[in-house]
């Protein structure tokens, strides 16, 4: 095996060390995505609107639940990062183990809870009749695979704590062409509509994982290298992974919480605003995970660098981040506006659907630039150990005003562009308030309080 240089991170050109961090997280990320998006093509094409808004209902509620979990796999990333960057590979050690039993234990948590809320869920968000039976058992389906998409989600911020990008890569892209693969053979080649496609994503999950735990459990020599023995949950380290991982997963919760209520007002649309919105969240990944790919290198580069007590390295970090961050999403907003309808043409030929989410399109894509501040900050703001208050901002001022937008102004104006109006409103408040607290918020000094650093 490779060993990881912390020289990779702690030291050399940093637009460099970022852009190489950050490249194989956004492929990462982009086959990860190939798992949702070959059903959304594959459904659209093979089965009809009605399944593919099926598929698409159940997303909100999805990201509700593995985000939960994610926010504590960042809070993992961050404590091996900063030990690792600390030169303290006993801790990386205890670390490792806790996290992966952390990971079995939520995973069979939200199994469960995935299985047994599937159809009340569903209810609850105003999914309509017609397509409830099929979102339910997609989602009842897709639960089953909780416990090795959690691995795969913790034994990835495993290996990047540690400066280690590619691998994730590689065996997303292998799991992504399973998935790709299933699907055609359980869809179009044996008919069984969206339960194929949630049984496809399951095995292609499975998939990831297990190559994951191989590579963990093969490093031998390293501090990340699994052992049965060593395989219990270590009370200080569970506390540092929740002290930041759970402020990080009621974020996530409070974002996926307005994103369900934002579902709902888009079921009150009919079927085809379902479906179309459903499709839009396909394209608009491709920026989403641009960003989040650069928040999680920003983290990790915060997370190492501060450990290393190379504090002026963070800040510069942080600044070439954002550049980065601002150039990208440009570019994206510029295609994604001009390309709109042959993208959507990609996923359904229900001329309905392509109207509504062409429009939904025009809205949302010149705005994405009011969003980039709160990804980069918080990412580095989490990696040096401040949760806090980047919590705060984002649960009040990004998820709860959108939750208040929805709540008052939907009902009075009924449409769609209503509906839309929630994100740039409350990017453009929260994208403020981070920047004047990074600027001003004596962050960095508190930090290395908590952690006794000069």
């Amino acid at each position: 095996m490779r060993s990881v240089k912390q020289t990779d991170i702690l030291t050399g050109s940093i637009p460099k060390q970022l852009l190489l961090f950050f490249l194989p997280i956004w492929f990462g990320t982009l086959f990860q995505q190939l798992y949702n998006t070959a059903d959304t093509l594959i459904v659209g094409n093979f089965v009809g609107t009605n399944a593919l808004a099926a598929v698409g209902a159940t997303g909100a509620f999805v990201n509700l639940l593995v985000g939960l979990f994610v926010g504590l796999c960042s809070g993992a990333g961050v404590v091996i990062a900063q030990s690792w960057g600390a030169h303290d590979p006993e801790a990386v050690d205890r670390q490792v183990h806790t996290a992966l039993v952390l990971s079995v234990g939520l995973g069979a948590l939200l199994t469960v809870l995935g299985f047994a809320s599937a159809t009340p869920m569903m209810r609850l968000m105003g999914t309509p009749e017609e397509i409830l039976a099929d979102s339910a058992l997609y989602l009842r389906i897709y639960s089953l695979g909780m416990i090795p998409q959690m691995l795969y989600n913790m034994g990835t911020n495993i290996l990047r704590a540690i400066g280690d990008s590619k691998r994730p890569l590689y065996f997303l892209i292998a799991a992504s062409l399973v998935n790709i693969v299933l699907d055609v053979v359980f869809i179009a080649v044996f008919g069984w509509g969206v339960a194929g496609a949630a049984l496809a994503t399951v095995l292609s999950q499975v998939a990831s994982a297990v190559l994951t735990l191989r590579c963990i459990a093969g490093s031998e020599g390293t501090p990340w290298h699994i052992r049965a023995e060593k395989l219990r949950l270590h009370t200080e380290v569970l506390a540092a992974i929740c002290m930041i991982g759970i402020p990080a997963a009621a974020q996530s919760a409070m974002y996926n919480v307005s994103n369900m209520l934002i579902q709902s007002s888009m079921n009150s649309f009919g079927t085809s605003t379902i479906a179309a919105w459903g499709v839009y969240g396909k394209i608009d990944f491709v920026f989403w995970m641009t960003i989040n790919s650069l928040g999680i290198a920003i983290t990790t580069f915060a997370g190492q660098n501060f450990g290393a007590r190379q504090y002026d390295r963070v800040r510069n970090g942080v600044r070439v981040c954002m550049a980065m961050a601002a150039g990208v999403t440009l570019v994206i907003s510029v295609v994604f506006y001009n390309a709109a309808e042959p993208l959507f043409r990609l996923f359904s030929q229900d001329d309905a659907v392509v109207a509504v989410g062409v429009g939904m399109m025009h809205v949302l894509t010149p705005v994405y630039i009011t969003y980039i501040s709160i990804e980069v900050l918080s990412g580095a703001l989490r990696g040096c150990g401040d949760v806090r208050v980047p919590t705060l901002i984002t649960v009040f001022f990004v998820c709860g005003l959108r939750v208040l937008w929805l709540t008052l102004m939907v009902p009075r104006y009924h449409t769609i562009a209503t509906v839309e109006l929630s994100y740039p409103l409350t990017w453009t408040l929260a994208s403020l308030l981070f920047i004047l607290y990074y600027k001003r918020g004596g962050w960095l000094n508190r930090c290395k309080a908590a952690k006794g650093l000069e």
